[in-house]
């Protein structure tokens, strides 16, 4: 079965960790957690009862509680399915830089390659316009293109 953490939202890594920790020290009935990006503030166990969750999750900073029933697998089959990073992304798009040296700068989207995963943008807020190649996953959309 499948049951969900509250967690304090941009604290799921740590939780994680921690929860991970206690589960290896302690031996706990637990086979995996999961932190889907999508779900912000949310983390997802598997056991075989909550009475193991609940255990696990005491006296660990940052989780609020866990969810009152337990959710089945099907209903996060589509979260966990793996899709391309480029899909929601198009030419002209403007998005920003989160990570790399260009970190916070804006740019506008003039090539995708899909199968790569790779994004060539050109930086706006410069003098010079430069192309750059990024990885999809180092951006964040900011304002799609006109017209769309």
């Amino acid at each position: 079965m499948i049951f969900v953490y509250r967690i304090t939202a941009g604290q799921e890594r740590v939780v994680a960790d921690v929860l991970y920790n206690k589960i290896i020290k302690e031996k706990l009935e637990i086979y995996s957690i999961a932190m889907i990006d999508e779900l912000r503030g949310y983390l997802l166990i598997e056991a075989n009862d909550e009475v193991a969750v609940r255990q696990a999750a005491m006296r660990i900073p940052h989780i609020k509680g866990v969810l009152k029933k337990f959710m089945p697998a099907e209903e996060i089959d589509n979260l966990i399915e793996a899709r391309p990073l480029t899909t929601n992304i198009q030419k002209g798009d403007i998005v920003e830089l989160v990570s790399g040296p260009f970190k916070g700068e804006k740019a506008r989207v003039i090539k995708i390659d899909e199968n790569k995963e790779e994004i060539t943008v050109e930086l706006t807020e410069i003098a010079v316009p430069i192309p750059v190649t990024i990885k999809a996953n180092t951006i964040r959309m900011y304002q799609k293109a006109e017209g769309s």
